[in-house]
Protein backbone atom coordinates (compact mmCIF):
# COMPACT_ATOMS: atom_id res chain seq x y z
CA UNK A 1 0.00 0.00 0.00
CA UNK A 2 1.33 3.58 -1.19
CA UNK A 3 1.99 6.24 1.77
CA UNK A 4 -0.79 8.23 1.54
CA UNK A 5 -0.76 11.84 0.91
CA UNK A 6 -1.80 14.69 3.15
CA UNK A 7 -4.81 15.18 1.47
CA UNK A 8 -6.00 11.75 2.01
CA UNK A 9 -5.17 11.45 5.42
CA UNK A 10 -7.71 14.86 6.01
CA UNK A 11 -10.70 13.10 4.67
CA UNK A 12 -10.19 10.08 6.12
CA UNK A 13 -10.44 12.29 9.32
CA UNK A 14 -13.38 14.20 7.90
CA UNK A 15 -15.32 11.08 7.19
CA UNK A 16 -14.63 9.38 10.04
CA UNK A 17 -15.64 12.08 12.48
CA UNK A 18 -18.87 13.35 10.19
CA UNK A 19 -19.09 9.63 8.98
CA UNK A 20 -20.67 10.80 5.29
CA UNK A 21 -19.57 13.68 3.55
CA UNK A 22 -20.45 14.84 0.21
CA UNK A 23 -17.90 15.38 -2.57
CA UNK A 24 -18.88 19.21 -2.65
CA UNK A 25 -18.47 18.86 1.40
CA UNK A 26 -14.98 17.72 0.93
CA UNK A 27 -13.97 20.42 -2.36
CA UNK A 28 -15.08 22.96 -0.37
CA UNK A 29 -13.55 21.66 3.04
CA UNK A 30 -9.69 20.71 0.96
CA UNK A 31 -10.01 23.66 -1.55
CA UNK A 32 -10.01 21.13 -4.43
CA UNK A 33 -12.17 20.44 -7.49
CA UNK A 34 -14.95 18.01 -7.21
CA UNK A 35 -13.08 15.93 -9.57
CA UNK A 36 -9.69 15.78 -7.52
CA UNK A 37 -12.17 14.15 -4.73
CA UNK A 38 -13.64 11.81 -6.86
CA UNK A 39 -10.39 10.15 -7.44
CA UNK A 40 -9.24 10.53 -3.85
CA UNK A 41 -12.70 8.65 -2.79
CA UNK A 42 -12.11 5.92 -5.44
CA UNK A 43 -8.44 5.36 -4.56
CA UNK A 44 -9.54 4.88 -0.73
CA UNK A 45 -12.29 2.60 -1.56
CA UNK A 46 -9.96 0.68 -2.95
CA UNK A 47 -7.93 0.44 -0.11
CA UNK A 48 -11.16 -0.51 1.79
CA UNK A 49 -10.94 2.67 4.08
CA UNK A 50 -14.04 4.54 2.53
CA UNK A 51 -16.92 3.96 0.79
CA UNK A 52 -18.09 5.74 -2.09
CA UNK A 53 -21.58 6.32 -1.37
CA UNK A 54 -24.80 8.57 -2.84
CA UNK A 55 -22.35 11.56 -4.36
CA UNK A 56 -19.69 11.20 -1.30
CA UNK A 57 -18.32 8.72 1.19
CA UNK A 58 -18.68 6.45 3.97
CA UNK A 59 -17.34 4.58 6.13
CA UNK A 60 -14.99 1.61 4.62
CA UNK A 61 -14.87 -1.81 5.93
CA UNK A 62 -11.19 -0.73 7.75
CA UNK A 63 -13.01 2.56 9.65
CA UNK A 64 -16.00 0.82 10.34
CA UNK A 65 -13.99 -1.81 12.42
CA UNK A 66 -11.92 0.42 14.08
CA UNK A 67 -15.36 2.99 15.32
CA UNK A 68 -17.02 -0.78 16.51
CA UNK A 69 -13.50 -1.31 18.50
CA UNK A 70 -14.15 2.15 19.74
CA UNK A 71 -17.75 1.99 20.75
CA UNK A 72 -16.96 -1.13 22.48
CA UNK A 73 -14.72 0.60 24.81
CA UNK A 74 -16.55 3.57 25.20
CA UNK A 75 -19.26 5.13 27.58
CA UNK A 76 -20.04 2.01 28.82
CA UNK A 77 -21.09 3.00 32.08
CA UNK A 78 -23.68 5.08 30.42
CA UNK A 79 -24.75 2.20 28.34
CA UNK A 80 -25.38 -0.02 31.06
CA UNK A 81 -27.26 2.46 32.82
CA UNK A 82 -29.95 3.12 30.25
CA UNK A 83 -29.92 -0.59 29.51
CA UNK A 84 -31.46 -0.85 33.09
CA UNK A 85 -33.26 1.69 32.75
CA UNK A 86 -34.79 -0.44 29.67
CA UNK A 87 -35.07 -3.44 31.25
CA UNK A 88 -36.86 -2.02 34.46
CA UNK A 89 -40.27 -1.47 31.76
CA UNK A 90 -39.72 -4.78 30.28
CA UNK A 91 -42.24 -7.55 31.92
CA UNK A 92 -41.46 -11.08 32.17
CA UNK A 93 -42.91 -13.10 29.17
CA UNK A 94 -42.86 -10.65 27.23
CA UNK A 95 -42.03 -10.35 23.05
CA UNK A 96 -39.36 -7.93 21.86
CA UNK A 97 -37.12 -6.90 19.04
CA UNK A 98 -33.69 -5.87 19.75
CA UNK A 99 -31.56 -4.15 17.17
CA UNK A 100 -27.68 -4.02 16.02
CA UNK A 101 -25.62 -1.57 18.44
CA UNK A 102 -23.53 -2.34 21.72
CA UNK A 103 -26.02 0.03 23.89
CA UNK A 104 -28.48 -3.26 22.61
CA UNK A 105 -26.12 -5.41 23.97
CA UNK A 106 -25.96 -3.70 26.99
CA UNK A 107 -30.06 -4.48 27.24
CA UNK A 108 -29.93 -7.76 26.83
CA UNK A 109 -26.93 -8.24 29.66
CA UNK A 110 -29.56 -6.44 31.99
CA UNK A 111 -32.85 -8.57 30.78
CA UNK A 112 -31.13 -11.82 31.21
CA UNK A 113 -30.40 -10.75 34.95
CA UNK A 114 -33.77 -9.73 35.32
CA UNK A 115 -36.68 -11.17 33.37
CA UNK A 116 -38.13 -14.17 32.72
CA UNK A 117 -39.54 -16.23 29.65
CA UNK A 118 -38.89 -13.54 26.96
CA UNK A 119 -39.28 -14.13 23.81
CA UNK A 120 -36.40 -12.21 21.57
CA UNK A 121 -36.13 -11.69 17.99
CA UNK A 122 -32.79 -10.20 16.94
CA UNK A 123 -31.15 -9.18 14.05
CA UNK A 124 -27.98 -8.78 16.35
CA UNK A 125 -25.65 -12.11 16.79
CA UNK A 126 -24.06 -10.91 19.80
CA UNK A 127 -27.58 -10.50 21.76
CA UNK A 128 -28.71 -13.74 20.45
CA UNK A 129 -25.43 -15.47 21.53
CA UNK A 130 -26.00 -14.00 24.97
CA UNK A 131 -29.84 -14.53 25.40
CA UNK A 132 -29.64 -17.63 24.25
CA UNK A 133 -27.95 -18.56 27.76
CA UNK A 134 -30.96 -18.50 29.21
CA UNK A 135 -33.09 -21.88 28.88
CA UNK A 136 -36.52 -20.01 29.37
CA UNK A 137 -36.11 -17.11 26.24
CA UNK A 138 -37.05 -18.35 23.03
CA UNK A 139 -34.60 -16.36 21.12
CA UNK A 140 -35.02 -15.96 17.13
CA UNK A 141 -32.37 -14.51 15.12
CA UNK A 142 -33.18 -13.08 11.53
CA UNK A 143 -32.16 -14.45 8.47
CA UNK A 144 -29.93 -12.05 6.32
CA UNK A 145 -26.45 -11.00 5.67
CA UNK A 146 -24.05 -10.78 8.73
CA UNK A 147 -21.86 -7.33 8.75
CA UNK A 148 -18.42 -8.79 10.40
CA UNK A 149 -16.97 -5.43 11.56
CA UNK A 150 -20.41 -5.70 14.47
CA UNK A 151 -22.35 -8.81 14.01
CA UNK A 152 -25.34 -6.97 12.57
CA UNK A 153 -27.99 -8.95 10.15
CA UNK A 154 -29.04 -6.63 7.10
CA UNK A 155 -30.53 -6.93 3.85
CA UNK A 156 -34.30 -7.91 2.44
CA UNK A 157 -34.46 -10.88 3.73
CA UNK A 158 -34.19 -9.98 7.39
CA UNK A 159 -37.10 -6.67 6.83
CA UNK A 160 -39.03 -9.84 4.86
CA UNK A 161 -38.33 -12.02 8.01
CA UNK A 162 -39.02 -9.05 11.24
CA UNK A 163 -42.71 -8.50 8.77
CA UNK A 164 -43.81 -12.08 9.65
CA UNK A 165 -43.82 -11.20 13.74
CA UNK A 166 -45.79 -8.91 15.58
CA UNK A 167 -44.38 -8.44 19.22
CA UNK A 168 -44.79 -6.35 21.93
CA UNK A 169 -41.66 -4.60 22.52
CA UNK A 170 -39.14 -3.07 19.64
CA UNK A 171 -36.10 -1.35 21.50
CA UNK A 172 -33.79 -0.19 19.41
CA UNK A 173 -30.88 2.82 19.10
CA UNK A 174 -29.72 4.87 16.38
CA UNK A 175 -26.17 6.71 15.66
CA UNK A 176 -27.92 10.41 15.76
CA UNK A 177 -30.30 12.43 16.79
CA UNK A 178 -30.99 16.18 15.08
CA UNK A 179 -32.19 18.84 16.71
CA UNK A 180 -35.66 18.91 14.97
CA UNK A 181 -35.71 15.05 16.26
CA UNK A 182 -34.63 13.14 13.33
CA UNK A 183 -32.92 9.82 13.98
CA UNK A 184 -29.98 9.15 11.45
CA UNK A 185 -28.05 5.75 10.81
CA UNK A 186 -25.42 5.92 8.21
CA UNK A 187 -26.46 1.85 6.65
CA UNK A 188 -29.71 1.84 4.83
CA UNK A 189 -30.23 -1.67 5.28
CA UNK A 190 -29.91 -1.44 8.99
CA UNK A 191 -32.44 1.27 8.65
CA UNK A 192 -34.99 -0.43 6.52
CA UNK A 193 -34.87 -3.26 9.27
CA UNK A 194 -35.41 -1.10 12.03
CA UNK A 195 -38.57 0.42 10.37
CA UNK A 196 -39.60 -2.82 9.66
CA UNK A 197 -38.83 -3.60 13.68
CA UNK A 198 -40.94 -0.04 14.50
CA UNK A 199 -43.80 -0.92 12.19
CA UNK A 200 -44.45 -4.38 14.23
CA UNK A 201 -44.27 -3.43 17.97
CA UNK A 202 -47.10 -2.47 20.10
CA UNK A 203 -44.54 -0.04 21.94
CA UNK A 204 -41.04 1.68 20.74
CA UNK A 205 -38.15 1.60 22.85
CA UNK A 206 -35.58 3.84 21.75
CA UNK A 207 -32.12 4.40 23.94
CA UNK A 208 -29.07 6.63 23.08
CA UNK A 209 -26.55 7.94 25.32
CA UNK A 210 -25.57 11.91 25.00
CA UNK A 211 -22.87 11.69 22.55
CA UNK A 212 -26.03 10.78 20.04
CA UNK A 213 -27.53 13.57 20.14
CA UNK A 214 -26.68 16.19 17.12
CA UNK A 215 -24.78 13.94 15.72
CA UNK A 216 -24.23 13.35 12.23
CA UNK A 217 -25.20 10.60 9.94
CA UNK A 218 -26.68 9.85 5.97
CA UNK A 219 -29.87 8.14 6.48
CA UNK A 220 -32.95 8.76 7.90
CA UNK A 221 -34.49 6.76 10.41
CA UNK A 222 -37.69 8.58 11.09
CA UNK A 223 -39.02 10.94 13.95
CA UNK A 224 -37.83 10.67 18.00
CA UNK A 225 -41.73 11.17 18.34
CA UNK A 226 -42.38 8.48 16.95
CA UNK A 227 -41.20 5.82 19.68
CA UNK A 228 -43.04 5.74 22.82
CA UNK A 229 -40.31 5.85 25.53
CA UNK A 230 -36.84 7.74 25.13
CA UNK A 231 -34.14 6.54 27.43
CA UNK A 232 -30.69 8.18 28.18
CA UNK A 233 -27.97 9.08 30.75
CA UNK A 234 -28.58 12.73 30.58
CA UNK A 235 -31.71 14.98 30.67
CA UNK A 236 -31.99 15.89 26.87
CA UNK A 237 -31.51 20.05 25.82
CA UNK A 238 -34.68 22.50 26.27
CA UNK A 239 -35.46 22.29 22.50
CA UNK A 240 -35.25 18.43 22.80
CA UNK A 241 -37.54 18.18 26.10
CA UNK A 242 -40.12 20.23 24.57
CA UNK A 243 -40.15 18.12 21.10
CA UNK A 244 -40.87 14.88 23.49
CA UNK A 245 -43.19 16.77 25.91
CA UNK A 246 -45.46 18.14 23.19
CA UNK A 247 -45.77 14.93 21.26
CA UNK A 248 -46.50 12.62 24.85
CA UNK A 249 -43.17 10.72 24.60
CA UNK A 250 -41.59 10.01 28.19
CA UNK A 251 -38.60 10.24 28.73
CA UNK A 252 -36.16 8.55 31.29
CA UNK A 253 -32.66 9.39 32.59
CA UNK A 254 -30.53 7.20 35.23
CA UNK A 255 -31.58 8.65 39.12
CA UNK A 256 -28.71 11.07 40.22
CA UNK A 257 -26.19 9.54 42.91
Amino acid sequence: MKPRIQRHEKIIELVRAQHYMSIDQLAKELDVTPQTIRRDINLLSEENVLRRYHGGATLGDVLESELQQGKRNSHQEEKNAIAQLIADQIPDNASLFLSIGTTMEAVAAALIKQRRNLRIITNNIYVASMASSRSDYIVIITSGVVRPIDGGVTGVATVDFINQFKVDYAVMSTHGVEEDGSLLDYDYKEVSVMQAMMNNARVKFLGVDHTKFNSNALVRLGNITEFDKVFTDRAPADNMRKILDSAGVEWFTPPTR
